[in-house]
Order: structure tokens, then C-alpha cells, then sequence
């Protein structure tokens, strides 16, 4: 592990987005893929880029944000738990997709009712006892949780299908990488990838990739330089990281990380 903090030094900070275009540009990798969420994937990269100045822009935000059934219950679980009106207020944006700690979170106990309404049917008779335990076990409903130990009960780690497991998994996670040179709409970066080793999931050494930052003229992240820390979502860069938000990041994967070998 002493490879992975080496690799990513501590980046300059970075000014906060409001939440709705927060949400926009982590939805917007899996999304222009069609994995997930409406498909209107030109309007969250318009929208999640700031380029659409509609007077009606924040609202349609808000109603493409409600259409990803995966990212949606649990930002009104953790808005709900919090206290928090708005789903889409950027603490909860935050703590859903890089697992801050600025709010409460949710109590094991409604978590296990959100999980059980969601995927109890959709989930086998052998597998949902592993899931329905994973909130007294201390799982917290953020994006790696859904990521490690939801996608794999449907996409079955245990049925020797390894390699295209992890691939997705680690693709789909929100990734940390350090900028190492621009290349037009693309950017080379050194990032933390998943491994299987011993029967475990981990965290394995950095590793050179390249990702999309650009579609159309459009970006999320523009102006990097090497040695800046980004987000990454399926190939796409989604934002700057600062301290706080990598931190969080970080720890919030290990966490996760730690809860989901317990059970494969």
C-alpha cells in the first residue's frame, strides 16, 4: 500500500460544484455507455460541463438525476438520514460518490430496509442473506458499496467469471488517478486498480491508463497539468480531487473494501 499513497501526492484545492452538476458529472461515464440512468447522456455532459445556461437547466438536472435507480435511493437514504431536504445537496452528493463524512450516516437499521425493498427480490435465495447482513457489518449505502458487494451478487464473483467481474467492478468504482500528460480530449494518468489476490480483493499497484476528458469540445476538468489528482468514473474524468475529497476517497475504498472480503 506505501506504492499507492507514493504515487498520489497531495493535489491543490479544488472550488466545489453545487450538487446537481456534481451528480451529473460522475453519472455521466457509465451513463454515455448506457448502463445506467435515462438515456440522455448529451444533456448531462451539456449540464455537467455548465455549458447550458436554460433558465430551466438546474431542474432538468434534477429530473434526469432521479432517473438512475441505482444512485437515486441512496441519495435519499443518506438526505433522509442527514436531515437534509434535498437529495442533490452536495453533502450528499459527496458522501453518495466519494464516501465524505460530512453527514450522518445512515443507521444500519434503515439501510437494511432500503436494501431489502430494492434487492431482495432481485437477488437469489443463496446470495441475499450475504447483502441483507452487509449494513449490521458496517456497509454505509455509498456508490463502493453498491459497486463491491451489489454487482457482484448479480454478477456472480463466486461463478468463475473473475476477470470480467473485476473489470466491470473496477471500471465502475470512482477511481483516484494522477494526471501524467494531456493528449488532446484524453488524458494519461497513473491510477489504482483492483486485483484479485490470495481470494481478496485489493488495492494493487499504479498503473498507467489513458481516459476520455473531453466529447464534442465539452469537458468536466479542464486545464490539468501533470501532477493535478483526479476522479474517474468508468473512462471518464469526472473532477479535481483536493486533499479532503482524495482522503476521503481512499478510505472510503479500503473501508469497503475490507467489509466485501469478508463474504466472498
Amino acid at each position: 500500500m506505501i506504492a499507492v499513497e507514493r504515487a498520489l501526492p497531495s493535489p491543490p484545492p479544488a472550488v466545489p460544484l453545487d450538487g446537481p452538476t456534481l451528480f451529473a458529472r460522475y453519472a455521466f461515464g457509465p451513463n454515455r455507455l448506457g448502463l445506467c440512468g435515462p438515456d440522455e447522456w448529451p444533456s448531462l455532459l451539456e449540464l455537467g460541463a455548465g455549458q447550458d445556461a436554460r433558465a430551466g437547466a438546474a431542474a432538468e438536472l434534477r429530473r434526469l438525476a432521479a432517473g438512475f435507480e441505482g444512485a437515486w435511493p441512496y441519495l435519499q437514504l443518506i438526505a433522509r438520514s442527514a436531515g437534509v431536504t434535498d437529495p442533490l445537496d452536495r453533502r450528499v452528493v459527496e458522501a453518495y460518490w466519494l464516501g465524505t463524512r460530512d453527514l450522518p450516516v445512515a443507521d444500519a437499521r434503515s439501510f437494511a430496509v432500503s436494501l431489502e425493498d430494492r434487492f431482495h427480490d432481485r437477488t437469489s435465495r443463496r446470495e441475499w442473506p450475504w447483502l441483507a447482513a452487509k449494513p449490521t457489518d458496517g456497509a454505509l449505502p455509498v456508490h463502493a458499496f453498491h459497486v463491491l458487494d451489489v454487482l457482484p451478487r448479480v454478477g456472480l464473483i463466486r461463478g468463475g467469471q473473475v476477470d470480467d467481474v473485476l473489470r466491470v467492478m473496477d471500471s465502475c468504482r470512482i477511481r483516484w488517478g494522477r494526471v501524467v500528460d494531456t493528449l488532446d480530449d484524453r488524458l494519461l494518468v497513473e491510477a489504482v486498480p483492483l486485483e484479485m489476490m490470495g481470494g481478496r480483493l485489493r488495492l494493487a499497484a499504479p498503473r498507467l491508463e489513458t481516459i476520455r476528458r473531453s466529447l464534442d469540445g465539452r469537458a468536466f476538468v479542464g486545464d490539468l497539468v501533470p501532477g493535478e489528482t483526479i476522479s474517474i468514473h468508468w473512462d471518464w474524468a469526472c473532477d479535481r480531487l483536493d486533499h479532503r475529497r482524495l482522503s476521503a476517497l481512499i478510505a472510503s475504498t479500503r473501508r469497503q473494501l475490507a467489509i466485501t472480503n469478508r463474504t466472498i
